[in-house]
């Protein structure tokens, strides 16, 4: 029995580790940024296309990563982004002049994106309907201590400059992870898709109780009856409503301006009169408060639910942006109070939009194209990052930072009332229960329920 909590344990842990390399190589950038800026002489523009050369190669990525999945299996797919994480660390960490760093910063985003859509997608499928927030959120929490690891690393070679180690030092989980998932199982719903029933049986055995295994086996192959679902269904009648659903929260999760934050805090600390040692040191601060939140998150999104964590992290996003506009408008901001509306943003954030937005896409499409439905979204949310990452040393730069959070704030506005008119509840269903309610258009009854469930 131990042996089996283990191995489930490992199952979960490699399936997530994509989102440990996903979030340091999003974050690491961020201190790396001020010493490659002095190195190679960057203008803002330039200073945005370095960021936002991930992004780039993160909606390709997106895009191609779900169908590709789809075609190859969850498990060779996430094998095949470890590669690209490797050889991508490499080549920043290695890269001799601007030109280089871009292009394999392109191909780190790469990774980057099929990992934003596959990892909570094997999560999600892996695990079972009673705990499935909690796994599939171990992506957000695997992602915040990528993010406060990069910032660690950053202010360990802060003093020396060294952005070259600062990069090169992700081939350590991207080797872990290229090799760890060479031992894990395959997706049960994959396989069931793909005809392979009996393995399907044993994977699910792994993590579900004896007496569920054959009632979940039968409803899923109960939706794969309904038959293949070509790419332009995506866009019909039935289908569109929770395509917009799954676009409305990855766009906004971006556009809100969590990610000039992440990406640009050591230069916003800069800016107020913090030094380079400094300014880094206080996104370790950030970065603590991002993880520490993300799992008290992870705890709650399978007790409370998915749209209350939303609903109430916007109104603290908001107000934390409010302040910082406000406050920048009509007085100079002391560096503490500045500091403490950026925590206040990352609690906010972490315990809800970070971590539940994720866990929302992979569960409400539809099976049959849930890896190219995630792609679709996953590119939106990647084309939102690139918008926001590439414009914020600009419009800060032109309009300052006062105008620039009061229009983020007001973003948190919309994206309120987006989640509150159109985005339903999926806590304590199955898969097979919110397609057939959502996408379906089919209620379930309590009797059918207990028969899915049981």
């Amino acid at each position: 029995m131990k042996s089996k909590k283990a191995y489930i344990s490992l199952i979960y842990f490699f399936g997530a580790l994509g989102g440990l390399l996903f979030g340091y190589d999003t974050g690491v950038i961020s201190g790396a940024l001020l010493f490659i800026r002095e190195d190679l002489g960057l203008t803002p523009l330039m200073e945005g296309i370095v960021v936002s050369g991930v992004l780039i190669g993160a909606l390709i990525g997106a895009a191609f990563c779900g169908n590709f999945a789809d075609r190859i299996g969850r498990k060779k797919a996430i094998i095949w982004l470890g590669l690209l994480f490797s050889i991508g660390a490499i080549g920043t960490g290695l890269a001799p002049n601007v030109s280089i760093l871009i292009f394999f910063r392109i191909v780190l985003g790469v990774a980057v994106g099929g990992a934003s859509a596959l990892v909570p997608l094997y999560l999600s499928e892996m695990a079972p309907a009673a705990i499935r927030g909690r796994v599939a959120s171990l992506n957000t929490v695997m992602n915040a201590i990528g993010i406060l690891s990069a910032y660690i690393v950053n202010y360990a070679f802060s003093s020396s400059g060294r952005w070259d180690w600062m990069l090169l030092l992700a081939i350590i989980p991207s080797l872990l992870l290229m090799i760890g998932m060479f031992f894990m199982p395959e997706s049960p719903r994959w396989l069931l898709q793909n005809n392979r029933e009996e393995e399907a049986r044993k994977v699910l055995g792994l993590t579900r109780e004896s007496n569920k295994i054959e009632s979940e086996i039968e409803s899923i192959k109960a939706l794969k009856s309904v038959g293949k679902v070509p790419l332009s269904e995506l866009f019909s009648p039935l289908m569109l409503p929770v395509l917009l659903i799954g676009i409305g929260l990855a766009v906004f999760q971006q556009i809100i301006g969590t990610n000039t934050i992440i990406y640009y805090t050591p230069t916003i600390l800069l800016d107020s009169g913090f030094g380079a040692s400094s300014a880094i040191a206080g996104t370790i601060g950030i970065g603590i408060i991002n993880l520490v939140f993300t799992i008290i998150g992870t705890v709650l999104v399978d007790k409370i639910g998915r749209r209350k964590l939303m609903l109430m992290g916007n109104v603290g996003m908001t107000l934390a942006l409010g302040i910082l506009g406000i406050s920048t408008s009509f007085f100079q901001s002391p560096g503490w109070l500045l500091l403490a509306c950026l925590c206040l943003f990352m609690v906010a954030y972490s315990a809800s939009w970070g971590m539940v937005v994720w866990v929302v896409l992979a569960e409400i499409f539809p099976l049959r194209i849930r890896g190219t439905a995630m792609g679709v979204a996953s590119t939106c949310l990647w084309l939102a990052n690139i918008a926001v990452s590439l414009s914020f040393p600009i419009l800060l730069n032109s309009i300052g930072s006062s105008l620039l959070f009061l229009i983020y704030g007001t973003v948190g506005i919309a994206a309120f009332i987006f989640v509150y008119k159109y985005v339903p509840e999926t806590k304590g269903k199955t898969l097979e229960e919110i397609e057939a309610e959502i996408t379906l258009k089919k209620p379930i009854t309590n009797n059918q329920k207990l028969h899915m469930n049981n």
